[in-house]
C-alpha cells in the first residue's frame, strides 16, 4: 500500500474517536438515507460469525470508461471477543450500469491495499483475512450516489448548438400556447366540409363554409377567423362537427360535441406561434421572493423559472437548460445569457427552493454531476437475429432522401425513423440499435459495426442524435449497443465557466407534411417536456384540461403531453455528495420525457405520424428506447443495516497529496 502520511493518521484518529463515543453501535437512520434504487446509504453495518464490520462512505479515486472503478473507504472491525480496530481499505472492481433502475453493480471486487495503523504485521494479516470474508462477489450502489462521489475531470467539448431565443410569451391569467409546427397544413375530415390542421398537437379544425377555426380546449371550444386571434368561447359548432368523432383519432371529442352547457374553468387566452415558442404564465401579477445571501429574487407564482437580478433589474428565464434575459417581460427582446450569468446564481443556498436550478448554472458541482451523468452509457446486449426480425420501416409513399449538409450522406425525410444512406448502404438507428440494408425498405440485419462517417453528422442535422449510439460485435454472435444522453436529445453545452446540459439542439426543421402524413422532427428546445436537469420547483400551474391551478406540472407542447413530479426540497444536514445525489436523482426524474395518454383536447400521440386510414409508426420526435434482448448481470446485494455515525470521514489522499 502507498506510504502513510499525516492525513491518513488523522483519518484513523477521527474514526477511533467516533467509535469510542458512548453511542457506538446504536442503530439509527443515516442522513445519507436510502433511495429508490435500493442503495441503503452510508455508513453500513454487517455481522458475520460474531464479527462486526462498519463501512463508511467510500471515496472514489477513479471510474475509468465507466467500467473500472477504484475507491477507498474507512472501516472498523470488531472481531468476536476482540477489540475494535479501525483502518482504511483500498479496492477496485468492474461496474455494470443499469441506467433504467439507476443502479451500478460492482462485480469482482478486489482488495488492493489495507492500512490498520494500530496493529503489528501478524495481526494486520489476520484483519485482512477477516475483512475478505465480508466481501461479496457483487454488490449494488446508487448510480446517482456514485456520480456525486466521482472526481470530476475536464468535461468534454460542448456541442455547437443554436442558442437563439425562442419567441417568449408572458401571460398573467389562464392561457395556452397554440403551437403550429410551421405553416399550417390542412387535411380533410372525411365526409365533411371540415379540415383539420395536421401539424399541431391541438384539435384544431377549419370550416371552409364560414372560414372559421375551431379549437378544443379542455371542455370548451374557442373560435376565431384567424389563427392569430382574437379567440372567443363558443357554444355553436358547425353541424358537420358531429361527424368528427366517427374518426377514431377524434373519438375522445364525442362528449364535447355539442359543447357542454356549462364548461369547467376559465376561458384561456391563446398565444399563437408557428415557430418554437415558450410561455411564462403567472398566476396574476408576478410575486417574487428574495434568495438569502444573494441579490436574486425568484418568481413564486409561476411554474416557469424566472429570476430577477436586483442590481440591474434584469429578468432571467431558464428553459431547456438555457438561460435568456430581458429588461422588460412584456416588450423586451430576449437574449442568450448562459455564458455570463451573474455570480450570485452559483451562490444560491441549498436550503432555498430555487436551488433546484443549480444543475443549470455553469461551474457548480450540481452542473458537473449532471454533465458526468449524461456521459454514462446505457448498454444493451442484443440478439442480432431476433432484433433484425422485428424491424420494419414505413414511408409516406416511396422513400425520399435529402443531403446531410457538410457530408456526402443522405437521410430519409418521409418516415418516422432515422434512416441514413452512406454510399450504397442504408443504416437505420432504431431504439438505440443500428441496422443495415442494401435497400431503404429492408430487409434489415443488425450491424456489427457502424461507419465512422456517421459520427461526422453535424449538430444542425435533424438526425444528429444518432451519433451518440455506438455498436460492437461479440464473439457469441450478439452485439453490444451503447447510447448516451445525446441520443435522447440532451446535449453537453460548453460555457466559459463550465459545461451544462441543454435539451434540444436549438435548430428547427419544418416537418414532413404530405396529405394526411405528418412526421415532425425533435423539438427545437424540448420545452414541452421541461428539459434540463431539475430546474423546476413546485409552483402553481394552469392545467388547460380543467382550467384550474394545481401543484403538479403538466406540459402541453409540441406533439404530446408530459407530467412530472415537483422537485424535492432537500433536508439540511446531508453530506454534499448525498445532497447532490438526491438532487440529481430527483432532477433526472423530472427530465425524463414520459409521454402519457393525452387529455381529451390532445390528439393521441400514436396518431402524431399516421395516415387518416389507420396506424402508422411512432413520431420521430419521440425517441423511445425499448429492450430487445438485454442481458443483465446477476446481482448479489451487499445489503447491510444502517447504523449511527452518519458523518463522512476524511480519507487519506493518494500519493501524498492533501485530503479530498
Amino acid at each position: 500500500m502507498k506510504s502513510i502520511n499525516t492525513s491518513l493518521l488523522q483519518c484513523v484518529i477521527v474514526i477511533g474517536a467516533l467509535l469510542a463515543s458512548p453511542i457506538q453501535g446504536t442503530p439509527a437512520k443515516s442522513t445519507t438515507g436510502s433511495d429508490p434504487s435500493g442503495d441503503p446509504g452510508w455508513p453500513r453495518e454487517q455481522y458475520s460469525n460474531g464479527t462486526r464490520l462498519i463501512i463508511y462512505q467510500p471515496q472514489i479515486d477513479d471510474w475509468k470508461n465507466f467500467q473500472d472503478l477504484s475507491w477507498r473507504m474507512a472501516v472498523s472491525l470488531t472481531p468476536k471477543s476482540g477489540k475494535t480496530v479501525v483502518g482504511v481499505v483500498e479496492m477496485k472492481g468492474t461496474t455494470n450500469i443499469d441506467n433504467v433502475a439507476k443502479v451500478v453493480t460492482i462485480t469482482n471486487p478486489q482488495i488492493t491495499g489495507t492500512y490498520f495503523p494500530s496493529l503489528d504485521s501478524a495481526t494486520k494479516e489476520k484483519m485482512d483475512q477477516l475483512f475478505k470474508t465480508f466481501v461479496p462477489s457483487t454488490f449494488p450502489i446508487s448510480l446517482h450516489a456514485l456520480i456525486a462521489s466521482t472526481p470530476k475531470r475536464e468535461a468534454p467539448a460542448g456541442v455547437q448548438l443554436n442558442n437563439d431565443a425562442p419567441k417568449i410569451f408572458v401571460g398573467y391569467r389562464p392561457s395556452i400556447l397554440l403551437s403550429v409546427n410551421g405553416e399550417p397544413v390542412l387535411s380533410e375530415v372525411p365526409n365533411t366540409n371540415l379540415k383539420f390542421v395536421t401539424n399541431t398537437q391541438w384539435p384544431l379544425f377549419f370550416d371552409t363554409g364560414n372560414s372559421t377555426y375551431y379549437l378544443a380546449v379542455g371542455q370548451q371550444w374557442l373560435a376565431s377567423n384567424s389563427l392569430e386571434g382574437p379567440w372567443s368561447a363558443t357554444k355553436k359548432l358547425p353541424p358537420e362537427m358531429s361527424k368528427v368523432p366517427q374518426d377514431k383519432q377524434w373519438s375522445a371529442l364525442k362528449k364535447f360535441i355539442p359543447p357542454p352547457a356549462k364548461s369547467a374553468g376559465a376561458t384561456p387566452d391563446v398565444f399563437y406561434s408557428d415557430k418554437p415558442a415558450e410561455v411564462i404564465l403567472f398566476d396574476g401579477q408576478p410575486v417574487y421572493a428574495q434568495i438569502p445571501d444573494t441579490q436574486l429574487e425568484y418568481a413564486t407564482n409561476t411554474n416557469s423559472v424566472v429570476f430577477v437580478f436586483t442590481p440591474t433589474q434584469q429578468f432571467y428565464y431558464l428553459t431547456a437548460g438555457r438561460w435568456f434575459r430581458t429588461t422588460d417581460l412584456q416588450q423586451g427582446s430576449w437574449t442568450y445569457a448562459t455564458p455570463d450569468l451573474p455570480p450570485d446564481f452559483a451562490k444560491i443556498p441549498l436550503s432555498s427552493p430555487a436551488s433546484a436550478i443549480l444543475a443549470s448554472v455553469p461551474g457548480t458541482e450540481e452542473a458537473k454531476d449532471a454533465v458526468l451523468l449524461a456521459q454514462v452509457p446505457t448498454t444493451m446486449t442484443v440478439n442480432s437475429k431476433e432484433a433484425a426480425a422485428k424491424v420494419k420501416v414505413s414511408y409516406a409513399g416511396d422513400p425520399k432522401f435529402e443531403p446531410i449538409k457538410e457530408t456526402s450522406m443522405e437521410y430519409a425525410t418521409n418516415t418516422a425513423d432515422k434512416v441514413i444512406k452512406v454510399g450504397d448502404v442504408y443504416y437505420l438507428c432504431l431504439q438505440g440499435v443500428w441496422f443495415m440494408s442494401p435497400n431503404p425498405q429492408g430487409p434489415w440485419t443488425t450491424c456489427t459495426s457502424v461507419p465512422q462517417e456517421i459520427y461526422t453528422i453535424p449538430s444542425s442535422s435533424p438526425v444528429y442524435n444518432v451519433t451518440y449510439v455506438t455498436q460492437t460485435a461479440n464473439p457469441d454472435g450478439t452485439v453490444t449497443a451503447n447510447y448516451t444522453a445525446g441520443y435522447l436529445g440532451t446535449f453537453i453545452l460548453g460555457a466559459a465557466a463550465g459545461a451544462i446540459l441543454a435539451d434540444g439542439s436549438g435548430y428547427w426543421w419544418p416537418p414532413y407534411c404530405y396529405g394526411a402524413y405528418y412526421y415532425p422532427y425533435p423539438g427545437t428546445y424540448c420545452g414541452a417536456y421541461y428539459g434540463g436537469y431539475g430546474y423546476h420547483y413546485p409552483t402553481p400551474y394552469y392545467d388547460s384540461a380543467t382550467g384550474a391551478y394545481g401543484w403538479k406540472q403538466t406540459a402541453y407542447g409540441p406533439y404530446g403531453s408530459a407530467t412530472e413530479v415537483p422537485a424535492t426540497i432537500l433536508t439540511p444536514g446531508l453530506t454534499p455528495e448525498a445532497l447532490r445525489s438526491r438532487r440529481l436523482m430527483g432532477a433526472e426524474a423530472q427530465h425524463k420525457r414520459t409521454i402519457r395518454t393525452p387529455a381529451p383536447m390532445l390528439r393521441p400521440d400514436r396518431d402524431r405520424a399516421r395516415t387518416l386510414s389507420g396506424e402508422a409508426p411512432m413520431s420521430r420526435e419521440e425517441t423511445r428506447v425499448l429492450p430487445w434482448a438485454i442481458t443483465r448481470q446477476p446481482m448479489e446485494q451487499w445489503q447491510v443495516p444502517l447504523i449511527r455515525r452518519e458523518e463522512k470521514l476524511p480519507l487519506p489522499a493518494r500519493s501524498g497529496g492533501t485530503p479530498q
